[in-house]
């Protein structure tokens, strides 16, 4: 087998696997390897995958498969599979996937170059750290956070992964120096990994472990990084970042959520402002001070993705949720009434186990009257190892499929109908914000000028503040003059598509022009 020179990357899943995909291209471009985009003029493809719903198990077996099949074809000489199916199957994947080559848990990305060079790098003495074992694939897969810790020298005396005692190991991984997959503009900063809670359908804690926040010395060094690399948008990710900080000590007064989210401030105040947004916050404790800062703190977006999953109280009880219908209720008015303007993202869970046509109607009925600006709904499904994966094996608590359709399509075409209100309601309006811009709109960049319509020029998709990368809707900016990816137009609402906004640079729509009177 001839060295490894070239890698191709295939980054399943949710942001914070895709930092740690970062991460592993930083690591890999930094040792001189070629990262290409070709699978087919790779020497190995490395797999970061998702094991967090059966459907991503799918998935991520589905591009590992292929790979294989390059390999067996003689195209590919190494498959590398890493991340969060690795640690929730690591006993299985090799039946389902044999030939896969090494194999990388996510508590060990740093192993990254041993699994991709294999064997060669024992010969070549560039790295020892090579399990012993055989002729079989490689494998670097720690059980947990305090066991990483340890194999990495670090004094771990007196710590725990406890979670919520004050004396974690905390984030020690470094996500600095990534090889960043997302625009020039914007970027996921990772606060924090792991979670506390116990909500009855997830496996996130059994796969990423318990919370593990990262030291703020730490965050504000990697935001002014990203911010002097170009990041205007930071977008702040956790498994539950509401609980930021209880696992290491932030515990007093103005610590905590808080006091992250006043470093980030002041980071993006000194390197000359920007859109810090909150990403993945937990319901059940977020406090008057933690809406304090989000209302007052200048370049913290005036937005909030908070996953409620239900609103029926027997639901949320039976979720392990901690927090009731009415607790939730009073958390979104407090937001609308003290963050004027705050735009309010959440996601659902529909045919939970047990979850009766009662509990649907009222989830509809707090739907209604909240207001989201942005909603996904998950259709529920069952996974291997937790209480509510028990639960539905009971056919007295399991939802049919055709009813969790039924409940999705009602669910969202209520949505639909309150966002497209919404957004028409912007457009005769006339509303103005700023819009960041992402790029050239694809397939319809070009505008002809057209007689009472409009003034031609080009299409470019945007983004305003109510509006997350990649999960949210987008304006579209019709400008006369070029506009570059990244750069922040103040912009008119002038008409609505659908879930989206059309606009045009205000400054374009307030240009006059004086005609010469002829006499």
């Amino acid at each position: 087998m001839s060295a490894i020179r070239s890698i191709a990357f295939v980054s399943l899943g949710c942001p914070k696997n895709l930092v740690d995909s970062e991460k592993m291209l930083g690591l890999l471009r930094g040792a001189g390897l070629e990262l290409v985009s070709d699978h087919d003029k790779a020497d190995a493809v490395v797999i970061n995958t998702c094991g967090f719903l059966e459907a991503s198990k799918d998935e991520s077996l589905g591009v590992i498969q292929e790979a294989l099949a390059r390999k067996a074809h003689g195209s590919l000489q190494r498959v590398v599979v890493a991340g969060c199916l690795v640690q929730r199957h690591r006993a299985k994947l090799l039946e389902w996937a044999p030939g896969i080559d090494a194999m990388i848990g996510v508590f060990d990305r740093d192993h990254i170059l041993d699994a991709v060079h294999g064997p060669a790098a024992l010969e070549s003495g560039a790295r020892s750290t090579l399990p012993e074992a055989g002729d079989g694939p490689r494998y670097w897969i720690a059980g947990n956070a305090l066991q990483a810790a340890k194999e990495r020298g670090r004094s771990t005396v007196g710590l725990t992964v406890n979670g919520a005692d004050g004396k974690g190991v905390g984030y020690f991984e470094d996500d600095s120096a990534r090889f960043r997959l997302t625009p020039r503009h914007w970027a996921y900063l990772r606060v924090s990994e792991g979670c506390n809670q116990r909500c009855a359908f997830c496996t996130i804690p059994s796969i990423r472990g318990k919370m593990r926040s990262k030291p703020l010395d730490r965050i504000a060094m990697e935001a002014r990084e990203l911010m002097r690399d170009g990041a205007y948008e930071l977008n702040l990710i956790g498994q539950d970042t509401t609980s930021f900080g209880n696992d290491i000590g932030y515990d007093a007064p103005g610590e905590g959520l808080v006091g992250m989210l006043k470093t980030i401030d002041r980071v993006a105040s000194e390197e000359g402002g920007g859109w810090m947004r909150l990403m993945y916050a937990y319901p059940s404790t977020f406090s008057d001070e933690m809406i304090e800062a989000i209302a007052t703190l200048p370049n913290i977006v005036k937005y909030i993705d908070i996953p409620l999953q239900h609103a029926s109280d027997s639901m949320l009880a039976a979720m392990r949720r901690n927090i009731t219908g009415e607790a939730q209720k009073t958390l979104m008015l407090k937001l609308r009434e003290r963050v004027p303007g705050i735009a309010i993202r959440t996601t659902f869970i529909t045919g939970f186990p047990g979850e009766t046509d009662g509990d649907h109607r009222e989830l509809l009925e707090f739907i209604e009257e909240v207001g989201f600006d942005m909603l996904g709904v998950f259709r529920y499904s069952r996974e291997e190892g937790t209480p509510a994966g028990t639960m539905d094996l009971d056919p007295a608590l399991h939802v049919p499929e055709e009813i969790k359709l039924e409940r999705e399509r009602e669910i969202m075409l209520l949505q639909q109908q309150m966002a497209f209100e919404n957004t028409a309601y912007l457009a005769e309006q006339s509303c103005r914000f700023d819009v960041l811009i992402e790029g050239p709109a694809a397939g319809r960049s070009e505008v002809r000028a057209t007689t009472g319509v409009s003034q031609g020029g080009s299409l470019y998709t945007g983004r305003a503040y109510f509006q997350a990368p990649q999960i949210d809707s987008l304006t579209y900016v019709q400008s006369a003059s070029p506009l570059a990816s990244g750069e922040l137009v103040r912009c008119t609402a002038v008409a609505a598509d659908g879930y989206d906004l059309i606009a045009r640079p205000t400054e374009e729509l307030s240009r006059t022009t004086s005609l010469r009177v002829i006499r």
